[in-house]
């Protein structure tokens, strides 16, 4: 009868919960938010040309991101998800 190698401590089955403010997935970071965040933290992340196929307002220049442009979209780290979430140009988030 052939040996089976197992784990030493079982993994869950089901579903691994994921934090609903995203810190978790790939390419999230931690900044500083703009100044009138007076210092809140931010979590950060980069958009793809690709992924990008909506019109979004840029709230550091209110100019339009069109569709197929790399931009940033950012959200306050206050545990209350993505609602807050803001798409900027990436020399806009730069300057902020």
């Amino acid at each position: 009868m052939p040996r089976h190698n197992r784990r030493a401590t079982p993994v869950p089955r089901g579903r691994r919960t994921l934090p609903s403010e995203g810190s978790t997935y790939w390419g999230t970071r931690r900044e500083t938010g703009p100044g009138w965040a007076m210092g809140e933290t931010y979590l950060v992340r980069h958009m793809g040309a690709s992924a990008a196929r909506k019109f979004y307002v840029c709230p550091g220049c209110n100019q339009n991101i069109p569709p197929g442009v790399a931009h940033i979209f950012a959200w306050p780290d206050t545990h209350r998800g993505g609602e807050d979430r803001r798409h900027w140009h990436t020399a806009c988030w730069d300057r902020r």
